[in-house]
């Protein structure tokens, strides 16, 4: 068997699946099938999610395996959060710097940088 592609590579054009087929029955499903969210990514991000999660998760360890920066790893993995329509980790994290800065000049009260820090 062939490893799966998602994408058309003339297009580059999401694939969809027209038919199942089980060898050891010979039962075959016919239709217009999506691959769900794995049809968003290419195969070298799958390969990556796959790695990942034999890593249980640890970034660390995952760039070590490929042989990569962490700060590369990561940046792999916000791109796929991204074409899987999440945002990035950082895009969400308070600063929490910006927010002392403005407790301390008074701009703001202790109960809303405590706000703030938490979320």
């Amino acid at each position: 068997m062939y490893p799966l592609i998602t994408r058309d590579p003339i297009s580059g054009h999401e694939l969809i699946v027209t038919r199942l087929e089980c060898p050891e029955s010979g039962i075959q499903i016919e239709g217009r099938f999506n691959l769900g969210w794995i049809g968003r990514l290419t195969r070298e991000q799958i390969d990556f999610v796959e790695l990942l999660v034999k890593n249980r998760g640890n970034i660390q360890k995952l760039a070590a395996d490929l042989n990569i920066a962490y700060n590369t790893a990561r940046s792999r993995l916000d791109e796929i959060v991204s074409v899987l329509g999440g945002a990035p980790e950082n895009e969400h994290r308070v600063d929490r710097r910006a927010v002392l800065d403005r407790l301390a000049a008074k701009e703001i009260s202790v109960e809303e940088a405590m706000s703030l820090l938490r979320g």
